[in-house]
């Protein structure tokens, strides 16, 4: 299921992250890579604050639609 679907507090591990090559790529730099545990901390205005990493960082919902956990 795509990431926007789990609620929060929430952890889930990575299973695919889509998209064109340069998404990826740019979801990786930012932590969001295969087999990683991602916790959803909120879901606000169409953005998603998650903790990956021991970062917390906010994604559009867009971008999370394509992470699968």
């Amino acid at each position: 299921m795509p990431l926007t679907m789990a609620s929060a507090g929430e952890t889930k591990q990575i299973k695919k992250v889509g998209g064109k090559e340069e998404v990826r790529r740019h979801l990786e730099n930012l932590g969001f890579v295969t087999g990683t545990d991602v916790t959803v901390v909120s879901q606000l205005g169409g953005n998603v604050i998650v903790n990956v990493k021991d970062s917390r960082i906010a994604i559009s919902s867009e971008m999370a639609n394509r992470i699968m956990v």
